[in-house]
């Protein structure tokens, strides 16, 4: 199991900056990440859709689902995985946590 010294925590984003119930795109560390806001919780993703490698912030978000704009595969924005076709290969996740009103992303 990972701890906290296993991770880099990132400053990403105000949390009053990811609207509810919906996708924000945004560039941390060089990396383009989707991060979403469901049911007041905070997840984060890569931006890039495995399939057809469009923008997921571009997409639609529907509870745990974030809709790819491109070809509509869905994956759930707690894991990664897959949920609809034509999309086959999970995006990555990232541990997160709100500290003074800031999201804060993890990379390994």
């Amino acid at each position: 199991m990972n701890t906290d010294t296993n991770f880099s925590w990132q400053d990403a984003i105000a949390v009053e900056d990811v609207p509810a119930d919906d996708v924000v795109g945004v560039i941390v560390a060089g990396k383009d990440l989707a991060i979403y806001c469901v049911d007041g919780d905070v997840f984060v993703s890569d931006n890039l859709c495995t399939h057809g490698h469009a923008r997921l912030c571009d997409g639609f978000l529907e509870g745990h689902e974030i809709e790819c704009p491109l070809h509509q595969g869905k994956f759930d924005v707690r894991s990664g995985e897959p949920t609809c076709a034509p999309v086959t290969q999970a995006i990555r996740t990232y541990p997160v946590r709100i500290e003074n009103g800031r999201v804060y992303v993890a990379f390994e």
